[in-house]
């Protein structure tokens, strides 16, 4: 596994607050945030953000990446058009947990709107604690490569 201990975020307009609050806790728990905004509350396109963020993972510049929108769906659908990337929108622990360990996600969204700051700093820790597990899941996940 890599030790690149580099996360990017992003979000769209709707999930500032809570993309900054990940940033802190993240930071707290010994990796790098890179926070690629937007900083401002004006209306903006969740894609750009989605994709920016993906192209940070794809690259190797960052392990993972950490997205953000109203529901966590649109950046999220944004995200996995980029090649190498897989991500999902999770609401939950157990399905960070899952996303990692059965599916080597490499990226995570969250809704904004769908869950509160703690929730999402619980989801946060969940996906960073798992570890993937391979084996008859490695296999699917090749799969699903292009």
């Amino acid at each position: 596994m890599s030790t690149n201990k580099r996360i990017v975020l992003s979000s769209d307009h709707a999930a500032i607050n809570l993309r900054q609050a990940i940033a802190t806790h993240i930071t707290d728990l010994g990796w790098e945030a890179v926070d690629i905004g937007p900083n401002t509350t004006e209306s903006t396109h969740y894609p750009k953000h989605g994709r920016a963020a993906a192209l940070q993972v794809a690259s190797g510049d960052c392990r993972f990446g950490i997205i953000l929108c109203g529901t966590g769906q649109g950046i999220m659908m944004a995200a996995n058009k980029v090649a190498g990337i897989r991500c999902g929108v999770c609401a939950d622990a157990f399905s960070a947990r899952m996303i990692r360990a059965h599916n080597n996600a490499n990226m995570l969204s969250i809704g904004a709107r769908v869950v509160g700051d703690a929730l999402a700093i619980d989801i946060v820790d969940a996906f960073l604690n798992a570890e993937f597990e391979g084996g008859r899941h490695g296999t699917r996940v090749d799969m699903i490569e292009p």
